[in-house]
């Protein structure tokens, strides 16, 4: 982990420079680290293992877009992605997922194994949680806390009893305990096995 020790404005510069060698070099190099940021930026495939084993490899893109369990999904993306229990239901005839407080979020038909009755895990990336895109489920809480950064700010909102973290536009006034909505599309929804860990 050549950058573990350097501040964080000389590790951003440091990347951007091991970037710059490796591409130019053009040889094979193995990077290990435990900043993600870092696998992310800086690899053409990642291997990602746990205690030893190996649980996933692949592009920076395949990790994001399709965790294959829920090691993967909590390691890869900042905010990490939020992980709620909820219970697959039938909804209109498409396949759903209920939470404990009721609410029912519409997922896509991709997955294995969705029977009604079956108890999963939810994985939703607080990048995904938008309030302003067009379509898609709703979602309501109250914001617990808004953490403005900029361009963005990141709005922390309760879901069946957990604390759920949205990313919203900078500009978007968002306060401590005024009613919050976001939506998703059902496509960014991930589903995983909650006794195995495994992405359904």
């Amino acid at each position: 982990e050549p950058l573990s020790n350097l501040d964080a404005k000389l590790r951003v510069q440091m990347r951007a420079e091991i970037k710059t060698l490796h591409q130019r070099v053009e040889t094979t190099s193995v990077y290990v680290t435990h900043d993600q940021i870092e696998a992310m930026t800086l690899a053409d495939r990642v291997v990602v293992l746990n205690q030893g084993r190996i649980e996933q490899q692949g592009t920076p893109i395949e990790l994001y877009r399709k965790p294959a369990n829920l090691f993967v999904a909590a390691f890869i993306g900042s905010p990490a992605m939020n992980l709620l229990p909820g219970t697959i239901v039938a909804a209109d005839g498409a396949p759903a997922v209920r939470f404990a407080d009721g609410t029912v979020l519409a997922i896509s038909g991709d997955h294995a194994g969705l029977t009604p009755g079956r108890k999963v895990t939810v994985g939703l990336r607080p990048e995904h949680l938008n309030p302003d895109i067009g379509t898609g489920s709703v979602i309501n809480g109250t914001a617990l806390l808004v953490e403005p950064t900029g361009a963005q700010s990141h709005v922390v909102f309760e879901l069946g009893g957990q604390h759920v973290t949205a990313i919203v536009d900078g500009e978007r006034e968002v306060r401590h305990g005024q009613p919050f909505e976001a939506k998703i599309d059902p496509e960014r929804v991930h589903i995983f096995d909650s006794e195995t860990g495994e992405a359904l």
